[in-house]
C-alpha cells in the first residue's frame, strides 16, 4: 500500500500553506498577540471561504467532500503559522451549527472540567463531555441562544498560557436550554477522537516549523567566528528535534487512514513529545534572544502546552494504549486480535 500523498494533497497542503502566508502573516500573527488573541472575524470568513471548516462536509451539502486525511494536512499548516482559534470546534462543527462551514460562526468546545477557549467570542459552545467511567457513554450537545448565554455568564476568565488563547472555566452545572441540540453517544466518542487527531496534527505543524526555525538559526548565527551549526552539540539537538517530527508524522497520517482510536492515541502521544521538546531545543538554539518577547519560538511552546492538556492528555493516551496492550496480551497467540472497545477520549477546549 502506498501512503505517499497523491497530487492533489500536496497541491492542498501547498495551497493552504500559500494562503496562510498571505493572511496570516507575521505582522497579523503580531497584531493578535496585542490584541490578547482577540479573533479575527475577517479572517475566520476568509478560512470559511477557503473550505478550510467545511473540507470533510458532502460537496451535495456545500462542503469540499474529502476525508480526514485531507483535514490533517490543512491542520498541521494551521499549526506552522500558529493559526489562532477555535479551528477543531468550528471544523467538527461544520454542518451540525449554522455558519460554522461558512466562517461565520465561532465554536468552541468544552470537555470535562478543563478551560474552554474563546469562549467570550463564541456563536455556540459543543458540549462534548469528559472521558466517561469505564462502559459507560455521554452524549454531546451545541449550546447557542439563551444556553449559550447562560454557559458564558456562569464562566469565569483563568489566566492562559498562551497570549493566542484566552481560557474560561467550564461551569460544572450551567442551565441548558431546551432546544440544545442532542447527539448520540457514539457521535460524541467520534468527535472526541477526531478533535483530538486534528489537535496531534497541529502539533506536527508546530514540531516542523520549529525545527526549520532552529536550523536556520544555527546555519546564520556565527559565533567564535563560525556559525553555532558548526558545533557538534548543536548539531545533535537539530537531529533529535528532526527525529521526533518524522515519526510523529508517520503516527498522524496512519491514523488519519485508520481513524482508529488507539493509533490516534499513539499518535497524539508523539505529537505532543514532538511540539513540546522541538520548541524548548528551538529556544536553546537560539539563545537569550529565544526567550525575548520579540522572537516567535516562545509562543510555539506555550500553545504546545496547552495542546497537550487539549482533547487527548498523555495521560488519556496512556491508559488507552495500556488497555489495548492489556486486551491483547489476553489472546491466545494463534488468535487474529478482532477489534477491541476502547475507552472514549476525553479533555480539551
Amino acid at each position: 500500500m502506498d501512503f505517499q500523498l497523491s497530487d492533489d494533497q500536496r497541491a492542498l497542503r501547498s495551497g493552504m500553506r500559500d494562503l496562510l502566508g498571505a493572511v496570516f502573516d507575521r505582522d497579523r500573527l503580531r497584531a493578535a498577540v496585542e490584541r490578547d488573541g482577540a479573533l479575527d472575524r475577517s479572517l475566520w470568513r476568509e478560512l470559511g471561504a477557503a473550505g478550510f471548516f467545511a473540507l470533510r462536509l458532502p460537496e451535495e451539502a456545500g462542503g469540499v467532500g474529502l476525508g480526514l486525511p485531507e483535514a490533517v494536512l490543512i491542520f498541521e499548516e494551521a499549526g506552522r503559522a500558529l493559526l489562532p482559534g477555535p479551528l477543531v470546534a468550528t471544523h467538527l462543527a461544520a454542518g451540525l451549527v449554522k455558519g460554522a462551514a461558512e466562517g461565520e460562526a465561532v465554536v468552541t468546545a468544552a470537555a470535562g472540567e478543563l478551560p474552554v477557549a474563546h469562549l467570550a467570542e463564541a456563536d455556540a459552545v459543543l458540549v462534548v463531555g469528559a472521558e466517561p467511567p469505564a462502559g459507560e457513554a455521554t452524549g454531546a450537545e451545541s449550546l447557542t441562544g439563551e444556553a449559550l448565554r447562560a454557559f458564558v455568564a456562569a464562566a469565569r476568565p483563568v489566566r492562559s498560557i498562551d497570549p493566542l488563547t484566552p481560557l474560561h472555566s467550564a461551569p460544572a452545572d450551567a442551565e441548558r436550554a431546551p432546544a440544545a441540540t442532542e447527539r448520540t453517544p457514539a457521535h460524541a466518542g467520534r468527535l472526541r477522537f477526531e478533535a483530538a487527531l486534528l489537535t496531534a496534527a497541529e502539533q506536527l505543524g508546530s514540531a516542523a516549523r520549529t525545527t526549520e526555525e532552529a536550523v536556520q538559526h544555527a546555519g546564520s548565527r556565527e559565533q567564535f567566528g563560525s556559525p553555532v551549526g558548526a558545533f557538534q552539540a548543536v548539531k545533535h539537538l537539530c537531529a533529535d528535534m528532526l527525529a521526533r517530527t518524522e515519526p510523529a508524522r508517520a503516527a498522524v497520517y496512519a491514523a488519519a487512514v485508520t481513524g482508529d482510536p488507539v493509533e490516534i492515541a499513539a499518535a497524539k502521544l508523539l505529537a505532543d513529545e514532538a511540539a513540546v521538546r522541538n520548541a524548548r531545543d528551538c529556544l536553546q538554539i537560539h539563545g537569550g534572544m529565544g526567550f525575548t518577547w520579540e522572537a516567535d519560538v516562545h509562543l510555539h511552546l506555550k500553545r504546545a502546552w496547552l495542546r497537550a492538556a487539549s482533547w487527548l492528555t498523555g495521560a488519556g493516551a496512556e491508559e488507552l494504549l495500556a488497555a489495548d496492550l492489556g486486551a491483547a496480551g489476553r489472546l491466545p497467540r494463534s488468535s487474529a486480535a478482532p477489534a477491541r472497545p476502547v475507552p472514549e477520549a476525553g479533555g480539551g477546549g
